[in-house]
C-alpha cells in the first residue's frame, strides 16, 4: 500500500498523542447522561435537560455542534449559531428524552458527518440550520401525542425545510502542524430570500475548578485582544493563540453555572454560562458578558445577511506560537489537506469502482472518525461527590453501578452515536473496530485494549456493558473482534502479525471467558444464559429480569455465543503458539471446551433426554425455559437467536496443526478416543493440502435446514439484509400462555411497539447490521471448508443453486441496497421522503441509522450510529474484492 502524508503521520504515534492529539472529541449530548446525573432517583433525563444544558456547567465532559478538543478535553472549540429568530442560540445538537418520544430518545436535526482522516488533519460535516424559528415546541408536543404504532415526527415532517428556508453549514478543520488547527465555516443560504445569521465560534475550558480537588485548584484564562486575537492560557496545555478573521466582537465569560436561572440561589460570578447566550439573544442589553474581556468561555460574533443561493465564509485559526499573518497560505493548506484525504482513501478504496459506493463508504468512515469522544467517569468519585460541591443523596452508595468502583475512564473511545449513545457500549464497540482498522489498526487496537484494562473490566472478569448500567450482560465478541483486527491490521503489514497485541489481549479475554464459564453456565452443563444480550425486545419476557413464576431460561444465543468464543479463543491461542509454543496448552483447552458446548447443545439432559435447543419438528434451534414443577418447554420464536450457532465455527489448518505437535496429538487423541466428541468435527481431505478439519455448531443437515429457512424471503430474508425476526410470525405470532395471560410476539419491521429496555431498540423485524456482518463472515468461513461443490438455493425455492460464497455476498449486496441509489436515484434509507430522496443537497449525504426496516430498508433508530452501521464499509470492500476476484479469475480462464 502506498505510504501517503496520511499514512506518514498515523505512522509517527500510535497512541492519540501527536497528530491525534486534538480531534472531533466533543459529545453531541452531555446533558441527560449518567456520567452528570446527582439526583437521588437515578433520573438522569430529568437532572439535566437540554434548556438547563444552557446554563448548567457540566461535571465530566462537553458537547457542542463540530466541536474539537484535546484528548483529555481541557480546552474545547465549538460552534454555536442563531437565526435571528430562536429564543436560544443553537449550540448544542436537540433532541428528545426517552420519556418525551414515542419509541425513545430520538435527535431531532439534520446533519452529517462528510469527510475525516484517521489523524483528524482533515475533517469536515454538515449542519443544516432552519431560517424560521426552530420547531422545539412543535416536535415535543407532537412525539408526545404519538404512540408505539405511530411513526415518529422527525424535523422533516414540521416542514421548517420545505421552502429551503435554511443554511446548510459546512464546518471544515485543516491541521497545518500537530498544535495549529485551521477551522472554516461556510454558510449557504438555501432558501429564496436574504437571511440573516450569527457564527459564534466558541472556546471554552471543561470546568475542572469547582470541583475541590487539589489537582485542578487551577483556574485557566483566556483574555481578547482586539477583536482578532484570544489568547489561551492553560497550566496543562501552555499558551494558545486563537485568531478570528474579520470577528465582529468577541465575548467572553465563565463556564460556571447559572444557579440564580436554575436554582433560585446565588451566582458565583456575574458572567455564567449561559451570558454569551443571553447577550446575543437580547439584541446586547444584558450585562453578562465581561466588558474586561476575559473569561473561561469566549466566543467571537460574525454577524452577516448571506444573500439568496450564495455563501458566506467564516475563518479561524488556533495555535500555539504567535503568527504575524494567520490567514496567509489559509486556502492553500485546506486544499492541501483535501488532497492528501483523497489520496488516503483513494488507495483505500482502490478496487471500489462505483462513486456512490465510494462516496458511502467514506461517509461511513467519516462518520466513525467523528464519533470518537473523550469519555470521562470516575465511578467512585461519582458515587461519593466532590469536595466543593453538595453531597450526593445517600442512595447513590447502593444504586446504580455502585459495584464498579474501580471503574476510572478517561480515554478517547468510539461512540455508537454522539448524541443518542454518547457513552460506550461494549459490544458496539467490538463491532466498530472491525471497519476501524481499515484506517487506523492502531487505534481498533487501543479501543480493544481499553475495556480489558484493569480500570474498566471488573476484578470478577466481567466487562461493563454500558454506563446505564456496567453489570448488563453483552455478547461475548470481543474475541472475534480481535481476530478480524488482528486479520486486517496483518494485511496491511504485508503479512506480519502484531504478536505481542494478541499476546496481551489474549490474557486478558481468558477472566472474561472465565466468568462466563463461573456465573453464566450455573449448572455446569456448558448451556448458557445471559439475559437480555443486547437483543433488547427479541423474546417472549425481558431477558434481562428474572424469568416469571421462577422459571430458567436457557439460551441458544447465550450457548451459541460461547461457542462462538471458545472458536476465537482457539484461532487466537493457535497463532501464538507459532510463536510461543507454549499456548499449545491453551488451544488444546479451547478445542475440548467446544466440543463439549456443541455437544451439549444437541442434548440439554443428556443422550436420554427430550429436550434440546434444537427442535427436530422445525429443523432450528430456540431457547428452553424450565418451570419450577419440572417442565421443560421450547420457546418457538423463530428470531436472530436460532441462527447464532451459526457464527461458532472455525477451521483447522493441518498445516498448522503439523507446527504444534503437542496441539496436534491433542486432537488426534481425542479422535481416536472420544467417539462422542469426534462425531463433531467435520474432516475434509484436499489434495495436496492434507485434512482440513471443521470446528462448527453446524453440520451437513442442521447447517443446510438452518441455510434454508435463514435464505427464505418469506422469512429472515429481507431485500435489504436478513431480519431479526421470522415473517412467519406477521400471519402466525408467537402466544406464551402463563397465569391466563398472554404474552405475544408480532413481527414488526420497524419500531418497537413494546418498552422493553427502554423501547427505542427492537429485533423483532427489522435488519441490524453486526447480526448480519457475523453472518456474512461465518458463510465465508464455511465456503473456505466446502468449496465451490457445495451449493445452496439462493433465494429458498427459487431454484437458483450457488456457493456459499456467493449467497454471502447476495446478503452483503442487499444491506449495501439500504443506502445506495437506485435505479430511479431513491435511497431506501430515506423512506417516502421526497425531499430526503430527490434534493441533491439532501439525497447525497447519507445517514447510517442504527437498525432498518426489515420490509423496506428505512432507516429506523438512532440516526448517526456509524458505530455498527459503519460495518457497511467493510461489506462494500468485501464485496468490491470478490468482483476483482470473479474478474481475474474469468480473464485467466480464458487465458488459458
Amino acid at each position: 500500500m502506498a505510504n501517503g502524508a496520511e499514512k506518514v503521520r498515523l505512522s509517527l504515534q500510535k497512541d492519540n498523542k501527536g497528530w491525534k492529539k486534538w480531534g472531533p472529541y466533543l459529545s453531541e449530548r452531555q446533558w441527560g447522561t449518567v456520567r452528570e446525573d446527582y439526583s437521588g432517583n437515578g433520573d438522569a433525563w430529568n437532572y439535566i435537560t437540554h434548556e438547563m444544558a444552557l446554563s448548567k456547567a457540566y461535571r465530566w465532559g462537553e458537547d457542542g455542534i463540530g466541536g474539537f478538543s484535546d484528548n483529555k478535553q481541557h480546552i474545547c472549540l465549538s460552534f454555536g449559531f442563531w437565526n435571528h429568530k430562536d429564543k436560544i442560540l443553537k449550540e448544542r445538537i436537540f433532541g428528545l428524552t426517552n420519556r418525551e418520544s414515542n419509541h425513545g430518545e430520538d435527535v431531532k436535526e439534520m446533519y452529517y458527518y462528510l469527510d475525516s482522516t484517521p489523524t483528524h488533519s482533515y475533517t469536515k460535516m454538515l449542519y443544516k440550520y432552519p431560517q424560521q424559528l426552530f420547531p422545539y415546541d412543535k416536535l415535543r408536543q407532537e412525539n408526545g401525542r404519538r404512540g408505539k404504532e405511530d411513526q415518529e415526527y422527525e424535523i422533516m415532517d414540521t416542514g421548517v425545510f420545505e421552502n429551503d428556508e435554511y443554511f446548510d453549514i459546512f464546518i471544515e478543520h485543516a491541521k497545518a502542524d500537530e498544535e495549529d488547527i485551521l477551522m472554516k465555516v461556510t454558510v449557504f443560504n438555501r432558501g429564496p430570500e436574504d437571511a440573516p445569521i450569527t457564527v459564534l465560534p466558541t472556546i471554552m475550558f471543561r470546568n475542572t475548578w469547582s470541583w475541590g480537588y487539589e489537582a485542578f485548584n487551577y483556574k485557566p484564562i483566556m483574555n481578547g485582544i482586539s477583536n482578532r486575537l484570544i489568547e489561551v492560557t492553560h497550566r496543562k496545555h501552555g499558551k494558545y493563540n486563537l485568531y478570528l478573521d474579520n470577528a465582529d466582537e468577541l465575548l467572553f465569560c465563565e463556564n460556571e453555572t447559572n444557579f440564580k436561572k436554575l436554582y433560585g440561589t446565588a451566582n458565583n460570578t456575574s458572567y455564567p454560562k449561559d451570558g454569551i447566550n443571553d447577550f446575543i439573544v437580547s439584541g446586547g442589553k444584558s450585562n453578562t458578558v465581561n466588558p474586561n474581556h476575559i473569561g473561561t468561555k469566549a466566543s467571537a460574533r460574525f454577524t452577516r445577511t448571506v444573500k439568496a443561493g450564495t455563501s458566506e465564509v467564516f475563518r479561524l485559526r488556533y495555535v500555539n506560537h504567535a503568527i504575524s499573518e494567520p490567514f496567509g497560505g489559509f486556502e492553500d493548506l485546506f486544499a492541501k489537506r483535501i488532497r492528501e484525504a483523497d489520496e488516503f482513501y483513494d488507495d483505500l478504496q482502490r478496487d471500489v469502482s462505483d462513486a456512490d459506493l465510494r462516496s458511502i463508504q467514506r461517509q461511513a468512515y467519516a462518520g466513525m472518525l467523528w464519533s470518537k469522544q473523550f469519555y470521562y467517569y470516575n465511578v467512585y468519585e461519582w458515587l461519593k461527590g466532590d469536595p466543593a460541591q453538595p453531597g450526593p443523596n445517600q442512595g447513590r452508595k447502593w444504586g446504580r453501578n455502585s459495584g464498579w468502583k474501580h471503574l476510572y475512564a478517561a480515554n478517547i473511545i468510539s461512540m455508537p452515536d454522539k448524541w443518542e449513545y454518547p457513552w460506550f457500549a461494549a459490544w458496539d464497540l467490538a463491532f466498530h473496530c472491525v471497519p476501524l482498522a481499515r484506517v487506523d489498526a492502531d487505534f481498533a487496537k487501543r479501543q480493544l485494549e481499553i475495556l480489558l484494562r484493569e480500570y474498566y473490566m471488573h476484578p470478577n472478569g466481567q466487562i461493563p456493558a454500558y454506563e446505564w448500567n456496567f453489570s448488563d450482560v453483552n455478547p461475548p465478541v470481543h474475541g472475534w473482534a480481535t481476530w478480524k483486527v488482528y486479520e486486517i491490521d496483518r494485511e496491511q503489514n504485508n503479512g506480519v502479525g502484531d504478536i505481542q497485541f494478541l499476546e496481551k489481549i489474549f490474557h486478558k479475554l481468558l477472566l472474561n471467558f472465565t466468568w462466563w464459564v463461573n456465573q453464566k453456565d450455573d449448572t455446569g452443563n456448558n448451556i448458557f444464559s445471559g439475559g437480555f444480550l443486547g437483543l433488547d425486545n427479541i423474546g417472549v419476557f425481558d431477558r434481562s429480569t428474572p424469568m416469571p413464576f421462577g422459571g430458567k431460561l436457557q439460551q441458544a444465543d447465550a450457548t451459541g455465543w460461547m461457542a462462538m468464543y471458545t472458536l476465537n479463543m482457539l484461532r487466537i491461542s493457535v497463532e501464538i503458539a507459532l510463536v510461543h509454543p507454549v499456548y499449545q496448552d491453551m488451544a488444546s483447552k479451547f478445542f475440548e471446551h467446544f466440543l463439549h458446548i456443541a455437544g451439549a447443545m444437541e442434548s440439554i439432559g443428556g443422550k436420554n433426554s427430550s429436550i434440546s435447543l434444537w427442535d427436530e419438528e422445525d429443523q432450528f434451534y430456540y431457547d428452553v425455559i424450565h418451570i419450577p414443577n419440572g417442565q421443560s418447554i421450547l420457546l418457538k420464536v423463530r428470531s436472530i437467536v436460532g441462527l447464532i450457532p451459526l457464527f461458532a465455527v472455525e477451521i483447522l489448518d493441518p498445516q498448522n496443526l503439523d507446527k504444534l505437535p503437542v496441539f496436534k496429538r491433542r486432537v488426534e487423541w481425542v479422535l481416536a478416543n472420544r467417539p462422542d466428541l469426534a462425531r463433531l468435527i467435520s474432516r475434509w481431505f484436499e489434495s495436496g493440502k492434507g485434512e482440513n478439519r471443521l470446528l462448527s455448531i453446524l453440520r451437513g443437515h442442521r447447517m443446510k435446514m438452518i441455510l434454508k429457512r435463514m435464505l427464505d424471503e418469506s422469512e429472515f430474508l429481507s431485500d435489504y439484509g436478513v431480519r431479526a425476526l421470522s415473517k412467519y410470525h406477521e400471519e402466525n405470532p408467537y402466544k406464551f400462555y402463563i397465569n391466563g395471560e398472554v404474552l405475544q410476539v408480532d413481527y414488526t419491521p420497524a419500531e418497537a411497539l413494546t418498552d422493553i429496555m427502554g423501547g427505542n431498540s427492537n429485533w423483532r423485524g427489522p435488519i441490524w447490521f453486526p447480526l448480519n456482518y457475523l453472518i456474512f463472515d461465518s458463510l465465508m468461513k464455511f465456503h473456505a471448508y466446502y468449496g465451490e461443490d457445495f451449493m445452496v438455493e439462493y433465494p429458498t425455492n427459487s431454484g437458483n443453486l450457488v456457493t456459499i460464497k456467493e449467497a454471502a455476498v447476495g446478503i452483503a449486496c442487499r444491506l449495501i441496497d439500504i443506502f445506495k441509489k437506485d435505479t430511479e436515484g431513491n435511497r431506501a434509507v430515506y423512506g417516502h421522503d421526497q425531499k430526503m430522496q430527490k434534493d441533491d443537497n439532501f439525497n447525497d449525504h447519507v445517514l447510517f441509522y442504527e437498525y432498518f426496516h426489515g420490509d423496506n430498508g428505512r432507516g429506523c433508530g438512532a440516526s448517526h450510529q456509524t458505530g455498527w452501521t459503519g460495518l457497511v464499509a467493510e461489506l462494500i470492500l468485501k464485496t468490491a474484492k470478490e468482483t476483482v476476484r470473479k474478474s481475474e479469475t474469468q480473464e485467466a480462464e480464458i487465458i488459458k
